[in-house]
């Protein structure tokens, strides 16, 4: 009785995403945690804002980080049961999978000949090319010649493409033709969250709504990386701008399988 008198539960400002796919958690593997320790008390912020599952994605760039697939999906199943082991009462997002984020440069052609790439598929396989969702990412500093031909490659080998964080770059903007080429090929492009907020500097944080508002960015993540990237995922928690566009934009984190 009188339930219209009842307030409504505020939700955490990124629970509408459900899914992070894009972070950098798994322990001394890339430039992200450097520890259990620190992971956890990551995951634990990312809980508070509002994320139940987790998807890692350690960075495949060779020769900084030379990355395996099949030792990063040992390391990430040792790292599930530390985690499992160690945890204690903290809440906590489920990590359903391990993929990579792959920068398109030296040493990639010879991850793709070999067939070492870790991907993304959706739930509903219909959407998805047998091969699945591959996180990509380009120099954040220069344009290398060959993006547009790699990027068509990956499609005809039968890869879907996700390009990481677009609005880092800086020889695009939101009147890019090689963007506007990408979507109509079909290329998926991934938004940083922390750079709707400022994180990146005002130039990404510019383009980042200028891609979403273009109907460009169908995948939100956080990009993170320690316990610096957490205290800015808090502090995007509270920009009421990213939490209207949340509560009025639909994207694509949550429709995608578990432990794939």
């Amino acid at each position: 009785m009188f339930d219209f008198l009842k307030k409504k539960k505020t939700l955490p400002t990124f629970a509408p995403l459900v899914t992070d796919m894009h972070c950098h958690l798994l322990p001394l593997v890339d430039d992200g945690s450097k520890s259990l320790e620190e992971s956890l008390e990551v995951m634990v912020a990312m809980k508070e804002c509002g994320f139940e599952e987790i998807r890692l994605t350690p960075h495949f760039n060779y020769p900084r980080f030379p990355n395996k697939a099949d030792d990063i999906k040992q390391r990430y199943t040792n790292f599930c049961n530390e985690v499992e082991a160690n945890k204690g009462n903290r809440q906590i997002p489920r990590m359903t999978s391990v993929s990579g984020e792959f920068q398109v440069g030296d040493g990639f052609v010879e991850y793709l000949e070999a067939g070492d790439l870790l991907t993304y598929k959706f739930t509903d396989p219909s959407q998805c090319s047998e091969k699945g969702l591959l996180l990509i990412e380009f120099s954040l500093h220069q344009k290398r010649m060959g993006l547009d031909e790699m990027v068509f490659r990956l499609q005809m080998e039968g890869y879907d493409v996700i390009l990481a964080h677009p609005e880092r770059y800086p020889y695009y903007d939101a009147h890019s033709d090689t963007l506007e080429r990408f979507k109509e090929q079909g290329v998926y492009f991934q938004a940083n969250i922390l750079s709707l907020d400022g994180f990146y500097g005002e130039a990404a944080q510019k383009k980042a709504y200028e891609f979403i508002e273009n109907g460009w960015v169908e995948f939100l993540g956080t990009d993170m990386h320690n316990v610096m990237y957490a205290q800015a995922l808090r502090h995007a928690s509270a920009n009421k701008k990213i939490i209207k566009l949340l509560e009025n934009t639909e994207f694509l984190n949550s429709k995608l399988a578990v432990g794939v």
